[in-house]
């Protein structure tokens, strides 16, 4: 399995620029060793929000997704824990 390279914002933005003035995405993939797909994204995300951060770059569907889960996910462990306590307290009525 490979290491996963960071690579700064200004870096990116460099790369971005180069592929806007007309170099290919395959060509700056072989000069600078980077792959196609991350330079493909860098290039997608930079058009939509202007920022490499992928909280930057999720639609606000997927932020009230995202929201949602994690309520849902507490809400469950409330629930787990009421009903646990429900369990205790009936045994402690007997």
């Amino acid at each position: 399995m490979g290491r996963q390279a960071r690579y700064t914002d200004e870096f990116k933005r460099q790369i971005v620029n180069l592929q806007a003035t007309g170099r290919s995405i395959g060509e700056l993939s072989r000069e600078y060793g980077i792959s196609k797909a991350s330079i493909s994204t860098w290039c997608k995300q930079n058009s939509t929000s202007g920022s490499f951060r992928s909280s930057d770059n999720i639609s606000d569907a997927e932020k009230e997704l995202k929201k949602l889960q994690k309520e849902n996910k507490r809400l469950l462990m409330e629930n787990d824990i009421l009903k646990q306590a429900a369990l205790i307290m009936g045994r402690k009525e007997k």
